[in-house]
């Protein structure tokens, strides 16, 4: 009987995966079904294709996520986080395997038994970072630790950046994936472990363009911890390393911008604009004299013209694009402008970079590990984000099927058995590490 496998979500994330479920289904006789709330948006990733087929939903109406689920054999989705557990509690209640790339949440954790008890396999974190980074690291760590090695230092870093060929701006940054996620981060400041001691950093100082890392054939890049690194020591085992980190990678002049944006108060969350009406020239207007922060604005503590030409970008003395989003917030006209201004053009490309920075002692000698991965987008559609989001999705959802992954339970790509046959087949679509072993004493 044919397999229907089920995608929640069109966005810019699901091409790359919704191409390559079409192109397995076609192989293996299964038939995929994604669901959107934008039916254009859905079709015009499956038209053309006799085993896609695409369907409006809106996801809190219980009967239709129901009947999609009930027809499913196995669900995806790429929802925004705050609704996967809708889906969630459907694939227990109906006898579903569900995969997200989003990060497991107290909402998932409390369904571990019922998952369980059911012998359904709940995969979360299996996209670009959480994912692939969980993969790689574990598959270093483990090679490590089997061959007599204790990891002492472990710091991980990923950024979606835009590629030096397509970067043009005075932000050195483009819009490949959701922008309200990127003007939400950081937000939470960051949990890690430094030098043996648990480190916290607020969300003000976390954008600091002189914490740098080198990455080759790139150069250097900015980096600033990311989340609550501390709940992965456990995840990883390495409760040995005195040094633990996950972080988020900018250029440099990014991280010096958008401290700037957080100390103009151009992140707050208070909706206090009637913005329908009004460019973008009048909001900063308004904003910086509500605050009192006109002079600040123009001080030129960067380089000449650095963060000024940063604000021009976004429409400081724009006032031609009007905003018309009712009652919003600074951050809220902030991701409009970024969505404006920083979108990919058509022919543009993205960049991802993962780099694990790994130190580890054995045989009473000290080694540093530096393995790093490079992938560019081919346009603003099949952008390297989308390929690296969503292929580890397609490819455990194959594995699944095809019996190859037996697991069951929630769980994160953490252990051999999910995370090897993944990543032998992302080296297949060109996604693959570089690493580089030293003796360091």
């Amino acid at each position: 009987m044919s397999k229907q496998i089920l995608v929640f979500g069109a966005g810019k994330s699901a091409t790359c995966l919704i191409d390559y479920l079409i192109s397995e289904a076609g192989i293996n006789g299964w038939t995929v079904t994604v669901a959107d709330n934008n039916l254009a948006l859905a079709q015009s990733k499956t038209t053309g294709y006799t085993q896609a087929h695409a369907v409006s939903i809106e996801v809190e109406n219980d009967g239709e996520r129901n009947q999609l689920i009930q027809a499913a054999d196995i669900v995806i989705s790429l929802l925004p986080p705050a609704l996967h557990f809708l889906v969630a509690k459907d694939c227990v209640l109906f006898g579903k395997n569900l995969l997200t790339a989003s990060y497991t949440d107290d909402n998932m954790r409390s369904l571990r038994k019922e998952i369980e008890n059911k012998k359904l396999l709940f995969l979360c974190e299996t996209g670009l970072d959480p994912g692939i980074d969980h993969m790689s690291a574990m598959q270093l760590v483990h090679r490590i630790q089997d061959s007599d090695g204790s990891v002492s230092s472990f710091i991980s870093h990923c950024g979606g950046l835009v590629a030096p060929e397509s970067d043009d701006n005075p932000w050195h940054y483009k819009i490949s994936w959701n922008p309200r996620n990127i003007v939400m981060a950081g937000k939470a400041g960051a949990l890690y472990r430094l030098e043996n001691k648990p480190k916290q950093m607020q969300y003000h100082e976390l954008f600091d363009e002189t914490r740098l890392t080198t990455i080759p054939g790139i150069g250097s890049l900015a980096w600033y911890p990311n989340r609550d690194s501390l709940e992965y020591i456990n995840l990883y085992k390495l409760h040995a390393a005195t040094t633990f980190i996950r972080t988020t990678l900018r250029y440099p002049e990014f991280c010096a911008g958008w401290r700037k944006l957080i100390d103009l108060k151009l992140t707050d969350e208070e909706a206090c604009y009637d913005t329908d009406g009004m460019s973008l020239e009048a909001f900063f207007k308004m904003h910086f004299d509500r605050h009192g922060y006109r002079a600040a604005v123009i001080e030129k503590k960067q380089p000449p013209g650095f963060f000024t030409d940063q604000l021009e970008y976004l429409g400081l003395h724009d006032d031609t694009t009007f905003i018309n989003k009712g009652r919003c917030s600074a951050m809220d006209v902030l991701q409009f402008a970024l969505e404006q201004k920083l979108a990919l053009r058509t022919n543009d490309r993205d960049m991802i970079i993962m780099l694990h920075e790994i130190e580890y002692m054995q045989q009473g000698k000290k080694y540093g590990i530096k393995s790093h991965l490079i992938v560019k987008g081919e346009d603003n559609s099949r952008t390297a984000m989308a390929k690296t989001v969503g292929l580890p999705l397609g490819i455990a959802t194959r594995l699944i099927l095809q019996g190859k992954i037996k697991e069951t339970g929630l769980h994160i790509p953490v252990i051999p058995t999910i995370y090897e046959p993944v990543l032998k087949e992302l080296q297949q679509h060109g996604i693959s590490f570089h690493e580089n072993t030293s003796i360091i004493e």
